[in-house]
């Protein structure tokens, strides 16, 4: 019986933006490369172009031969997964896809293996050619071997990107800016010190996450598996953060990078007190903090301009890293709220009237023009029984 492997991905900028899968058809037996298949798909999740990409492989194995066995190797853990029926599908948009992937060859034909991004750069090129060309048809390239001969192409279609993009494009910005960088803000769970509102910034103990806290970062990776519009995350060096960080991680297979910029505001001699007992040993130090963002807390920490223009500049340096990307931001409080305020264009003060609460989710989209929409604001959905 013959053998195929299967490797598959798929992609959308903006999540959901202009998408694309690619799909890579190899023999098992020789490691040849058989058929090569990509399609831009318009408009969709990052999730249902994985799983168009799956499936497009899939019928292309079927087609070489309806005998044979199938390996899938995919970079998705979340496709994987539930492929493999170890995760329940919920999201209505994957669904039909799973079923109809499940349904190209008889059960136990197919088996599945997740591996790393870098692992899978072969369909990861395709699906990237397939959002660059923005192609309203398949190409599909069956390659030479020993039992196919004959090269088979299709001409891609003149792009149509404007449409799709201007779907991602808020209210009345022009339709060519093409998919924002959007990052979604998760703020790390429960320490020790959380439910006693206790000062926690880079310059204290730097606690590791509660029990509370562990089970509110699984809560939030199912829920982000389950949006599936993640396709990088990036954490605060701080233990909580990067254990909230792991948590997801794990649960969407994909790899945490530390950015300092991200980490939480230095608190000074405040570290570890509640606001009660600043205010009764530092008084004064606390009313000038509280009405100057310039001022730093007792002992030299960090103040809001400082915070600011540190996490102005991480904001930056990533809306250019990732543009028409989807990025979780593992952070803390200060930077979530700073971000939040400074998309807003708000004052120094609006910090204090935002709610944010532990394992919370915001959102906030940068455009090519440099303006910024928020998306969310301290959801917290996921945590409710």
């Amino acid at each position: 019986m013959r053998e195929f492997i299967v490797e598959a991905d798929g992609g959308s900028r903006g999540n959901p933006g202009p998408a694309g899968y690619g799909s890579v058809v190899l023999d098992a037996a020789t490691g040849e490369t058989l058929v090569e298949t990509y399609e831009y798909l318009g408009v969709v999740t990052n999730n249902v172009a994985e799983y168009r990409g799956l499936l497009a492989g899939l019928r292309a194995a079927h087609d070489l031969d309806p005998s044979a066995t199938v390996h899938v190797r995919m970079d998705s853990k979340l496709v994987v997964e539930q492929m493999s029926g170890r995760w329940k599908i919920k999201h209505p948009d994957m669904k039909p896809l799973a079923l109809e992937a499940g349904r190209v060859f008889p059960p136990g034909r197919v088996t599945y293996e997740w591996i790393p991004r870098e692992q899978n750069k072969r369909a990861d090129r395709l699906a990237n050619e397939a959002m660059d060309s923005g192609a309203s048809a398949s190409s599909v390239r069956k390659l030479a071997s020993a039992t196919d001969a004959e090269a088979v192409g299709a001409a891609k279609a003149e792009a149509d990107v404007r449409a799709a993009t201007a779907v991602a494009s808020p209210g009345w910005a022009p339709a060519d800016m093409g998919a924002p960088a959007t990052f979604v803000l998760l703020r790390h769970g429960e320490t020790p010190l959380t439910p006693q509102k206790r000062f926690s910034g880079s310059g204290g103990t730097d606690p590791s996450l509660s029990e509370v806290g562990r089970e509110q970062a699984e809560r939030a990776a199912v829920a982000l598996a389950a949006r599936g519009t993640i396709q990088h995350i990036l954490a605060s060096p701080l233990t909580r953060t990067r254990q909230t960080a792991a948590a997801v991680a794990e649960r969407l297979g994909i790899e945490v990078t530390v950015e300092d910029g991200l980490i939480e505001t230095d608190f000074g001699a405040w570290e570890g007190l509640t606001f009660g007992e600043v205010r009764e040993r530092y008084p004064d130090d606390l009313n000038t903090w509280l009405s100057d963002p310039e001022a730093e807390p007792t002992g030299g920490g960090e103040s809001f301009a400082a915070t600011a223009t540190r996490i102005a500049a991480t904001r930056d340096k990533l809306v250019a890293a990732y543009a028409g990307r989807t990025v979780l931001l593992v952070t803390h409080v200060t930077p979530i709220k700073t971000f939040v305020r400074l998309a807003l264009g708000a004052p120094p003060e609006s910090l204090f009237r935002m709610e944010l609460s532990a394992a919370s989710m915001s959102a906030v989209a940068y455009y090519a023009d440099g303006n910024a929409s928020v998306r969310l604001l301290n959801d917290t959905s996921h945590l409710r029984p």
